[in-house]
C-alpha cells in the first residue's frame, strides 16, 4: 500500500503524483489529507483501489474508466462525470450533480446527494450506470436521464424531511429509478409516472441494497420491507416532435 500526503499541494500536484504511482503499478493508494483538490481520479483506466481521506474537489472521477475510489468523507459537485466504469464508494454526502452524463459504473453514497442527481445518465451497449444514495436528495432527480438505474432510500430522515425534491424526472426518457417510500405527484416531472415493482425488480432491488449494506452497514430486510416507488418514463422519445417531421 502506498502513503500519500495531500496536505498543501496544489491538484496538479497531487493528480501528477497519483498517476505516476499508477503508472508504476500501485494497486493501493491512500491519499490522506485531502481537501478540496478537483480532478483526482480523472480519465483513468485501471482496476486499482484508491482512498481518499478528507473532502475531494470537483468533478472526481470525471471520465474514470475502471478505478474503485473510496472517499472516507463527503464530496463536492459532479463526481463521476461522464463516467465509463469502475466504483465510487463515498462514506459522507455528495454535492450536486453525481453522475453527470455517467453511462457505467456504481457510484455508492452513504448519506444524501444534492441536485440534479444522475442528469442526463446513459446506457451504452452492455454497461448500465447505477446510483445508489443512502439519504435523501435535491430537485431534479434524474433530469433528462436516458438509461442507467438510481436508488434513494431515504434512511435515518425526520419525520418533516422528504426523500425527493421537486422536478423529479423531469426530461426523462430512458432508465428507472426506484424511491423507498411514495413520491407526491407533484413533484414529479410531466414526463415520469408511477409503476408497481415487478419480481424482477424486487430481485434487483435486493441486490442492491445488499451492496449498499455491505459497504455502510445496515439491515437489508428491514430497508427492503418498507415498500418502493417505481419511476419510468411515459415516452422513450419525449421530444422527437420538435425535431422530426414525421
Amino acid at each position: 500500500m502506498i502513503v500519500l500526503n495531500a496536505k498543501g499541494l496544489y491538484y496538479r500536484q497531487l493528480n501528477s503524483k497519483i498517476r505516476e504511482e499508477l503508472a508504476a503499478g500501485s494497486e493501493d493508494i491512500v491519499v490522506k489529507n485531502v481537501n478540496g483538490q478537483r480532478y483526482i481520479g480523472d480519465g483513468i483506466t485501471g482496476k486499482a483501489r484508491l482512498t481518499l481521506k478528507g473532502t475531494p474537489g470537483n468533478d472526481m472521477a470525471a471520465y474514470m474508466n475502471g478505478l474503485e475510489l473510496y472517499v472516507e468523507g463527503n464530496t463536492q459537485d459532479s463526481i463521476g462525470n461522464t463516467m465509463n466504469d469502475g466504483k465510487i464508494v463515498v462514506h459522507g454526502s455528495s454535492g450536486d450533480t453525481v453522475g453527470y452524463a455517467m453511462r457505467g459504473g456504481k457510484i455508492f453514497i452513504r448519506d444524501n446527494g444534492g441536485y440534479r442527481v444522475g442528469i442526463h445518465m446513459k446506457e451504452y451497449q452492455e454497461k448500465i450506470p447505477t446510483i445508489i444514495l443512502g439519504g435523501k436528495v435535491g430537485d431534479f432527480l434524474g433530469e433528462y436521464m436516458a438509461g442507467g438505474v438510481i436508488v434513494v432510500l431515504g434512511l435515518g430522515l425526520e419525520e418533516h424531511e422528504e426523500i425527493v425534491g421537486s422536478y423529479c424526472g423531469t426530461g426523462m426518457h430512458g432508465g428507472i429509478m426506484y424511491i423507498r417510500g411514495e413520491v407526491e405527484d407533484h413533484k414529479l416531472g410531466k414526463e415520469v409516472k408511477v409503476v408497481e415493482l415487478s419480481q424482477d425488480d424486487e430481485e434487483k432491488l435486493e441486490h442492491y441494497v445488499k451492496d449498499y449494506v455491505e459497504y455502510f452497514g445496515g439491515n437489508t430486510e428491514e430497508i427492503l420491507a418498507k415498500p418502493f416507488s417505481k419511476l419510468i418514463p411515459y415516452n422513450k422519445r419525449p421530444y422527437g416532435n420538435l425535431y422530426c417531421g414525421w
